[in-house]
């Protein structure tokens, strides 16, 4: 059996729905809310969801699980509740870790790019305190992913007891179906598309670095179904620990990804470029690329999707048509 959280989310539906098509046992730990976040499972019924605030009775009821894939945390990068995220993003983390290494569970948990703050330090995943401290994140979000990270290799560095198979994975920008009840943290790709389905342009910001043109900032767009292969890769394998980046491993400009979306919608190339909003000051990523030389040493070698092919089988596949969940 397999315990995901944040199982009714963006990522977790996903690889949800591809361990449902196996037909593997899964339980979901996720808040299904009221806006319509049932519907990322409407296809794919769990055999059980749970209260992620009951989650400790759950584990002290059922019989062992296989593997914990911990994808539930507060996500916003504009997030101002320090307390509330670090008991979410933190603490919660740290009491499924010291489970899984209690009862020799295998625990995959999500990080982020975002950790990788404005880029300076680079973006290369090396595991240890010393090359993680390096790292500063430009927002509470990326901190607390940060802090976990770091209290990770402290655990292992100093032979405290751990999973018997562990893995964080540094998410870059990943985009895709289920994203939806996301609100202002949804995808470029999906903001960008519904301008343009619109009738109107694709809006991008203008640039604030010097020697950065306007669309020229450029991020590691990840296509949904390769987060979900990297997942299954670490569920499977038999014995994979480390930190690792999820990202293509090559970074792509705004403006590139807007004439995917053009592309996509079969629409004349539209581009307009505006004021990026005082609040982003300081907080936004020019760059962002994964080196993925780690992953691949660990084993996994399936390609990555491309931008335009990517952009194509969402908006294709999913956002033009009447029912865009998978």
């Amino acid at each position: 059996m397999i315990l995901v959280t944040g199982g009714a989310g963006f990522i977790g539906s996903n690889l949800h729905a591809a361990l449902y098509a196996a037909g593997r046992e899964v339980v979901v730990a996720d808040w299904l809310g009221d806006t319509g976040k049932w519907r990322n499972l409407r296809h794919h019924p769990p055999l059980r969801i749970i209260d992620p605030d009951q989650i400790e009775d759950f584990l002290v009821r059922h019989p062992p699980l296989e593997t914990i894939v911990h994808l539930g945390a507060i996500s916003e990068t504009t997030a101002t509740d320090g307390d509330l995220v670090w008991a979410r993003n933190v603490t919660f983390s740290q009491s499924l870790w010291n489970w899984c290494a209690t009862r020799g569970v295998r625990f995959i948990y999500a990080s982020s790019a975002a950790t990788y703050g404005d880029g300076t330090q680079g973006f290369d995943d090396a595991f240890s305190t010393q090359a993680l401290r390096r790292l500063q994140p430009l927002n509470l979000y990326g901190w607390s992913k940060h802090a976990f990270d770091l209290w990770v290799a402290h655990q292992v560095e100093n032979k405290a007891a751990t999973p018997p198979a562990w893995a964080g994975i540094k998410l870059f920008n990943v985009y895709g179906p289920n994203e939806y009840h996301k609100g202002k943290m949804v995808s470029v790709v999906k903001v960008k598309h519904d301008e343009v389905a619109a009738g109107g342009p694709a809006k991008l910001f203008r640039s604030t670095e010097p020697g950065i043109a306007d669309g020229a900032q450029a991020r590691d767009f990840i296509y949904i179904d390769d987060v979900v292969e990297m997942l299954k890769f670490l569920i499977a394998a038999p014995v994979v620990s480390g930190l690792f980046n999820l990202g293509t491993g090559i970074a792509r400009t705004y403006a590139d990804m807007a004439r995917a979306v053009c592309a996509a919608n079969n629409v004349p190339e539209q581009i307009e470029y505006v004021s990026m909003p005082a609040a982003l000051h300081g907080q936004y990523q020019s760059f962002t690329q994964a080196p993925m030389q780690k992953l691949r040493q660990a084993g996994y070698n399936a390609p990555f999707t491309t931008l335009e092919d990517g952009v194509r089988r969402y908006i294709q596949n999913y956002l033009t048509q009447a029912d865009p969940y998978r």
